[in-house]
């Protein structure tokens, strides 16, 4: 099993799919809340330069909130991450996290039931991309 839903974009830029990302998220009931710019950190931390890469923390608050009544401790696995990173060429890759495979490990079928939610929402707002 795959851990990401993943979808490549050629001709547009850095920031616009980025910009798309966000909305096509808040599109599905997410919204960002945390977001980690791993080029600046790598530069900064290392001194080392690479392609941009963006980590946006998303989260359903609904689904959360379900997931969490279930499985109090499933915040480890929280929230969704999804990537937005430079691959060359003028392409961009956007990938999230598979919920589905991410919550595999927990055995409980209240998790797998938000979890299977989840993915379809994800994967809804990756392809609008």
């Amino acid at each position: 099993m795959s851990y990401s839903i993943d979808r490549v974009i050629e001709g547009r830029d850095f920031a616009s799919v980025v910009d798309r990302a966000r909305e096509t998220l808040a599109e599905q009931g997410f919204g960002v809340l945390t977001e980690i710019d791993v080029k600046a950190t790598l530069k900064k931390k290392l001194d080392v330069d690479v392609a941009p890469y963006l980590i946006l923390g998303a989260c359903n608050p609904k689904l959360a909130h379900k997931v969490l009544e279930a499985e109090p401790r499933i915040g480890v696995l929280l929230p969704c991450n999804v990537v937005v990173r430079e691959l060359g060429d003028g392409r961009i890759e956007v990938s999230a996290m598979d919920p589905e495979a991410a919550m595999e490990v927990v055995d409980n079928p209240k998790v797998a039931e938000v979890a299977s939610q989840v993915r379809e929402l994800l994967s809804r707002a990756v392809q609008a991309i």
